[in-house]
């Protein structure tokens, strides 16, 4: 990623380093997920490194199909936990959330190896057969 004005990165640099298009970047701004952090004289976004971690955090949870309001709450746990909280009921809140996120990705996580595990299975099986077809089909000429 190439760092322009004043360590900050334009929206392409931003989008190339995660690895999502222009447009969903163009999205999370819209509906306030992940707004630049500034703009360029020229009136271009402008992302800096938190904020493309953040991008890299929604990336993420895409697979797992989280909910664009789920990221918006993850997201506002991790920055409210940052930010340093003197009460202590509202920050054991927060880590509970923060834990219910955790427990949900890997829920989502073991479904979705359980998914992969029949998708192998399946394409190991249909690979088999093709095999054998084309060795039936060879012993017949």
């Amino acid at each position: 990623m190439t760092a322009q004005h004043d360590g900050m990165h334009q929206i392409g640099d931003a989008a190339a380093a995660v690895g999502l298009s222009l447009r969903t970047l163009r999205h999370y701004e819209d509906i306030e997920l992940v707004p630049p952090s500034g703009r360029s004289p020229g009136g271009f976004r402008l992302y800096t490194d938190d904020d493309v971690d953040r991008l890299r955090l929604i990336k993420h949870m895409k697979p797992l199909e989280f909910t664009l309001e789920e990221m918006r709450e993850l997201l506002d746990i991790r920055d409210r936990l940052a930010a340093g909280i003197d009460d202590e009921l509202e920050r054991a809140e927060l880590l509970d959330r923060l834990g219910m996120y955790a427990a949900a990705a890997e829920e989502r996580c073991s479904r979705l190896l359980t998914q992969l595990q029949a998708a192998e299975s399946f394409a190991s099986d249909i690979r088999r057969e093709a095999n054998r077809r084309r060795s039936s089909a060879r012993s017949a000429r």
